[in-house]
């Protein structure tokens, strides 16, 4: 497989250059990447939908995380981004669909990896059921919704807990529902201001 190529960038979002992924965690360079949360109203509530990664990935495997999410390759824009939707997930839609929030740098610092990225964030309001994700099983296990406004108090810490349904693939291909109590150490340590700054323009674009 041929090791992926990224574009580096300067901490003020100027291009540097491109260097091999690996490189650009080992050296802490700056690189974007591509996040798409999808969020859905039903009747009066509002729910947001995470990603159950896969046990298998060499990075928080088993944790919960964006709907779905990717590096982009130096010669990619946030646009072909879009592909990660339809590859994690099954589902293909239209990038003209998505709501974005703009660039949200951030740092993530472990196992001796330094994860400096520019996210490209981007909203969608989701219209499939659940029945239709079909994931792809070696990066996605499951996709869980969590109620947007609990999701919102676990973030700024007035829950400790939060309550997720949805699905999850067994290792024998199964498709069962679940519904869990779950806490931060379920998740992908994001810098909590990400959350944050997700779950504001959650709220301009759907409150």
């Amino acid at each position: 497989m041929n090791e992926e190529i990224l574009t580096t960038f300067d901490v003020q979002g100027n291009v540097t250059g491109t260097a091999p992924r690996d490189e650009v965690h080992r050296k802490g360079l700056w690189h974007e990447t591509f996040h798409c949360w999808f969020v859905q109203q039903r009747d009066n509530d509002l729910y947001i939908y995470l990603q159950l990664r896969s046990k298998d990935k060499r990075d928080d495997a088993g944790l919960l995380d964006i709907t779905a999410a990717g590096h982009l390759l130096a010669d990619e824009t946030a646009m072909d981004g879009i592909r990660e939707v339809e590859e994690e997930l099954g589902l293909r839609i239209s990038y003209d669909d998505l709501i974005p929030l703009g660039i949200i740098p951030y740092t993530m610092t472990k196992d001796g990896m330094i994860d400096n990225e520019r996210a490209n964030v981007f909203l969608y309001s989701n219209p499939y059921p659940l029945e239709q994700f079909r994931l792809q099983r070696e990066e996605v296990a499951g996709i869980v919704l969590a109620e947007f406004s609990a999701f919102r108090r676990f973030w700024e810490g007035g829950l400790h807990q939060l309550d997720v349904s949805g699905f999850r693939i067994t290792d024998s291909g199964e498709r069962i529902a679940i519904h869990e109590t779950v806490d931060m150490t379920h998740f992908v340590p994001h810098d909590a201001d990400y959350y944050r700054q997700v779950i504001a323009g959650v709220e301009a674009a759907f409150g």
